[in-house]
């Protein structure tokens, strides 16, 4: 439909250059949105302010002229001129109620765009540290990345979904001393577990693999282990030199072969337990990319020489550093240190120009709001390496507080004193836990309410837009009980006898479908679509409430409300599956028609 009214502004701009009105190079862009209110129409364009200043003319006047010059529209009941100079059109009851036909045709196709122009992009998000299991903190990061890339995909795009495994570097090696140092005390061996260590349960039921398949054979005195390591924090030492002296010692004591040993077994444990965790979540990955990748071969060397060769390192105090104030950074970045150690930010510039070797088109990174400074050094990575800064995207989403009874549930990640995204999957249940974690905008803070999710009342959202589609299946299920038949070709011929206030309502919320998949594709939003289902499905109620559907004699318009009702139930199942949540066909098996 925007393009058909797209052309009727063409011809009437075409009209008015041959008549002299407007100069004939002109060739603005047309831009349609659907309006927020009834009143204001179905579609407005701010064509009449854009051209304002070129032509010199008030954007009432121009208009005015543009709405003097449209052809007659077969689509179009009424165009007006509004506010400081919008064009407002108004489709035709018949052109609103197409759109019924075209989703019943269409199905799960209905709302395909090529908003992406089949450019192909990965979409990195989780990332999580293979460290421990996920939690509830990581749960909105996956949901919103999850979807946001099925509404992607949806729009256009040619989608990558790709999780980072960050399984090189400290924080591994402070995973593998802690689970080493648990297999040490299982082998009855004393030991004073260190305040910087992982102390969650699931590092001694890592040690416990370590030592069922190993027995004593990493086994070391106490005296050997803390033999020459500094003080820790409780001691009135410091904490980070206390746990490098740790590792260091264990990297010593077992030797490189039997520490990759103890360290592989860790990393595969709770990597397996995340990709678990995340197919129960009905999240999918096309890609698990290994860290460890960028340095058995020669990517981050390659990256740090074409840095190198653009003149944006230099050294000071022994470390090499990156130029990163240059394009815009606050600080400039150490990519190696004074011990010839490559820092995590190598890592990154080294990943973000894999991403572009492989073939993508853009990177689009979705990171938890503690990365706010990833930003700019990552757009200063792309300059020095000669990427385009646009072609990467780093979307922060806000925290999620979980809340039962009323208060926050207190969580700590390395204390191991958590709630696992599992715990929650089975608590809530996953379409629930889907739905809430995106019901608001990624950047604002969310709080999680358990007993809300939990709940089977109106107030739930996802339970209220899940009853709607129940619904409508149990209207169609009970027709055969009151000897009654669905008659699609006669109800989509009957489509002019819904003519009441509800129908156009929900016939209008129905057309808005594609535009609202796109919006939450440009402003990488899946809220968008999630307000979207809640408002459809509260029409929807409020019509089954107030109009027979089912139980009706006149079989016209019998068929044409339940061709209406169907249309619904496509759309409200296609929204929640691309939000990663299920719709269901039963929930009350009492359900009244």
């Amino acid at each position: 439909m925007i393009k058909h009214l797209q052309e009727l502004l063409e011809k009437a701009l075409e009209d008015l250059k041959r008549n002299g009105e407007f100069p004939k190079d002109l060739s603005p862009e047309i831009i349609f949105e659907r309006t927020k209110s009834k009143e204001h129409g179905d579609f407005a364009t701010n064509l009449a302010l854009t051209l304002a200043k070129p032509l010199k003319k008030s954007p009432r006047d121009i208009a005015q002229l543009l709405t003097d010059n449209l052809i007659e529209s077969l689509h179009v009941s009424k165009v007006e001129v509004a506010g400081p100079g919008f064009i407002n059109f108004f489709l035709t009851e018949n052109c609103r109620r197409q759109v019924i036909k075209q989703i019943i045709k269409q199905g799960d196709e209905f709302g395909d765009n090529a908003y992406g122009k089949n450019k192909k992009i990965t979409v990195e998000f989780v990332s999580a540290n293979p460290t421990g299991p996920l939690h509830v903190g990581h749960g909105r990061g996956a949901a919103y990345g999850a979807s946001l890339s099925n509404i992607l995909e949806k729009c256009g795009y040619n989608v990558q979904r790709e999780y980072y495994v960050n399984d090189n570097g400290r924080q591994m090696d402070i995973l593998a001393t802690s689970v080493w140092l648990r297999y040490v005390e299982l082998c009855g061996q004393p030991v004073v577990f260190p305040d910087n260590g992982y102390q969650g349960d699931y590092i001694v039921d890592i040690a416990r693999i370590v030592r069922k398949k190993y027995g004593d054979k990493f086994l070391h005195t106490s005296h050997e282990i803390y033999e020459g390591v500094p003080a820790d924090e409780k001691s009135g030492g410091d904490k980070e030199t206390h746990i490098d002296g740790l590792i260091s010692n264990t990297k010593s004591l077992l030797g490189k072969k039997d520490y990759n040993k103890v360290f592989q077994i860790a990393l595969n444990d709770i990597l397996s337990g995340i990709k678990q965790d995340l197919s129960k979540f009905n999240v999918n990955y096309d890609s698990w990319f290994s860290e460890k990748l960028l340095h058995s071969g020669d990517t981050v060397d390659r990256a740090l020489k074409i840095l190198k060769d653009n003149n944006y390192l230099y050294e000071k105090d022994g470390a090499i550093w990156f130029m990163a104030t240059h394009f815009g950074d606050d600080l400039d970045r150490v990519v190696i240190r004074e011990n010839g150690q490559k820092t995590y930010f190598a890592s990154d510039v080294a990943y973000l120009l894999n991403k572009f070797e492989r073939g993508f088109e853009g990177a689009l990174y979705l990171f938890g709001a503690d990365h706010h400074g990833y930003i700019a050094r990552m757009k200063a990575a792309a300059k020095g390496l000669g990427i385009n800064p646009d072609d990467i995207e780093i979307v922060l989403t806000q925290f999620a507080n979980l809340i039962e009874h009323g208060e926050k549930v207190q969580m700590g990640t390395r204390s191991g004193k958590f709630v696992t995204l599992s715990q929650l999957i089975d608590d809530v249940g996953v379409d629930a836990a889907r739905f809430f974690y995106v019901m608001r905008s990624h950047d604002q803070h969310l709080d999680f309410d358990l007993d809300l999710a939990k709940s089977q009342s109106n107030e739930n959202p996802v339970f209220y837009i899940q009853y709607a589609h129940a619904r409508i299946c149990r209207v169609f299920e009970k027709l055969e009980q009151e000897a009654l038949q669905y008659n699609q070709e006669i109800g989509l011929a009957s489509l002019n006898l819904l003519d009441n206030d509800s129908e156009h309502d929900l016939t209008r919320l129905l057309s808005s479908y594609p535009e609202i998949l796109t919006a939450s594709a440009r402003t990488r939003s899946p809220h968008v679509l999630a307000n979207y289902l809640r408002e459809l499905a509260q029409s929807f109620h409020s019509y089954y409430n107030e109009h027979k559907i089912g139980k009706l004699d006149d079989e016209s318009l019998r068929n044409a409300r339940l061709c209406l009702a169907k249309a619904v139930k496509v759309i409200i199942a296609n929204g929640l599956k691309m939000l990663g949540a299920s719709a269901p066909e039963s929930m009350f098996s009492e359900d009244k028609d």
